[in-house]
């Protein structure tokens, strides 16, 4: 291991550390559910980081979605989650169908940096993908939505397992998959800009 995967790896642990206990002694299971995610999902990244060579920029922006999604669902502000804290009022349908949101804009980073991890992967399976950019940018676009329909998943199956969860209803999840393909998107055109060569 690096020293810089080392840095990487200490503060992630920090951060996942701090919010364990916190959740914890809050007793937001829902979290804590999250917190056991993260760290399943950082050891798949840490098991394989020789093998696919995972850059520090990447690692970083992946570390950064990790701690926001920890603030965000845990810290309140006048009785709210950051999750909840509306930014700008473009859309105002009442009820969870409002744009713009906290949570929408941390959904569209989430995957704008999983479909730079995406493309990463891509190159390192040494893919006849690599060989036409209109195909990377596809792959990694669907792969992130891919990894967007999952995290949805495991919201809803969080939903379904605890008693109280902030997940909120059909409109937030639209939402957040509509975010989600924005991010996505966008996030394909900037790896494809950082890692063509």
């Amino acid at each position: 291991m690096k020293k810089s995967h080392l840095l990487i790896l200490i503060f992630n642990a920090l951060y996942l550390i701090v919010f364990g206990v916190y959740y914890l002694s809050v007793e937001n299971y829902e979290f804590m559910w999250y917190i056991g995610v993260i760290i399943i999902l950082g050891a798949i990244i840490g098991i394989n980081l020789n093998k696919v060579k995972f850059d520090n920029l990447v690692l970083w922006l992946l570390s950064i979605w990790g701690l926001a999604h920890m603030v965000a669902g845990g810290i309140k502000i006048a009785g709210n989650t950051i999750y909840s804290i509306r930014l700008i009022d473009i859309i105002d349908k009442g009820g969870q169908f409002y744009i713009l949101k906290m949570d929408q804009l941390i959904h569209f980073y989430g995957f704008f940096v999983a479909s730079i991890l995406v493309y990463q992967l891509i190159i390192a399976t040494g893919s006849y993908a690599r060989d036409s950019p209109k195909l990377m940018i596809f792959l990694a676009w669907i792969g992130s939505m891919g990894l967007g329909a999952l995290n949805e998943v495991v919201e809803f199956i969080a939903f379904i397992s605890l008693d109280k969860t902030g997940v909120g209803d059909v409109y937030n999840t639209g939402l957040d998959l509509i975010f989600n393909l924005f991010g996505a998107l966008i996030g394909s055109f900037v790896a494809h800009k950082l890692y063509k060569k």
